[in-house]
């Protein structure tokens, strides 16, 4: 779901305190062989399936930069592309991508059309337990293998005209996000608070992020809301810098997970092992940092540590 806000590097505590799991910790392999070559140990955990096909099939919505974008050479670049890179290094797999929209990527991922998703894609309660917002079951449940942190933003036309801070100055604005996003279900909570004031707050969905830009940048709407990552990288990028601004504080501060089926077990936990791993290596800081999001860095792994 970046800054130029500071915020801290949050502790593993408080995802520790959401997951219904143990923290992972890399070298569980057991034996003098795993504490001396643990990237051995973990690919003796992939699953006969990946070990066969030498391939982990990644859904993803490539246009959701710098998160995941089309780099110059049309493949896919970003945070979470550098990251699955660094996995598959260590799991000895070839990385493929199946480019999906938004809102398709769980459902594809149940009808097995890659083995997990990596896409930006929130931890929530939700997703996990495969309900919607108002706990009916929408038989989509998945699991989550945590690996970075991100606030939700808004992002406004340069200068702040509408001297928007707080969610609650939206009401009797026009708001554009991506459907089927954190941010959507933010809005149409805020949507509901603001019609209890008699001040109607109107949302524009798109089915990408950069339409929900778009509609800012043409005043059809006064704010968009973003992952943070991406709304600073829009304000510093978009225009040379003289198009967009965040503003407010972040709000609702949820992991990035790789989403699995629930009955792959033993691809999740292997890859639990393997995002820590890469942190304990020193490579995933060197990743955050070349993206410029090192305060969204998570210190381990995590299984579902969203709320």
């Amino acid at each position: 779901m970046h800054h130029r806000a500071q915020y801290r590097r949050p502790a593993v505590a408080a995802l520790a305190l959401a997951t219904t799991g143990a923290l992972l910790l890399s070298g569980c392999g057991g034996g003098e062989e795993a504490a001396e070559d643990p990237v051995r140990a973990i690919r003796a955990k992939v699953p006969k399936a990946q070990q066969v096909s030498k391939v982990l099939r990644i859904g993803m919505d490539v246009n959701y930069p710098p998160v995941e974008f089309r780099g110059a050479d049309g493949k896919p670049d970003g945070l979470d592309p550098d990251i699955a890179a660094a996995l598959g290094r260590i799991l000895d797999l070839r990385i493929e991508y199946v480019d999906t929209p938004f809102d398709k990527l769980v459902p594809d991922l149940h009808n097995k059309q890659y083995d997990v998703v990596m896409s930006a894609l929130s931890d929530i309660r939700q997703r996990q337990e495969g309900v919607d917002d108002a706990g009916k079951p929408t038989g989509k449940a998945v699991d989550f293998v945590d690996y970075f942190i991100a606030g939700t933003s808004m992002v406004v036309a340069k200068g702040n005209p509408k001297g928007i801070r707080t969610l609650d100055d939206l009401c009797g604005k026009t708001v554009a996000v991506q459907s089927g996003t954190t941010q959507d279900e933010i809005v149409g909570r805020q949507a509901a608070a603001c019609a209890r004031t008699g001040k109607q707050l109107t949302v524009h969905r798109f089915d990408t992020d950069a339409k929900a830009l778009a509609e800012v940048a043409a005043g059809a709407a006064q704010v968009g809301l973003n992952d943070f990552p991406v709304a600073a990288h829009a304000a510093k990028t978009t225009d040379g810098g003289n198009r967009f601004e965040v503003v407010g504080s972040q709000s609702r501060s949820n992991p990035y997970g790789i989403a699995l089926r629930k009955e792959d077990t033993a691809l999740r936990d292997v890859l639990a092992k393997a995002v820590d791993q890469l942190i304990q290596s020193g490579e995933y800081d060197k990743i955050l940092a070349k993206w410029n999001v090192t305060a969204g860095a998570a210190q381990n792994a995590v299984v579902n540590g969203g709320l």
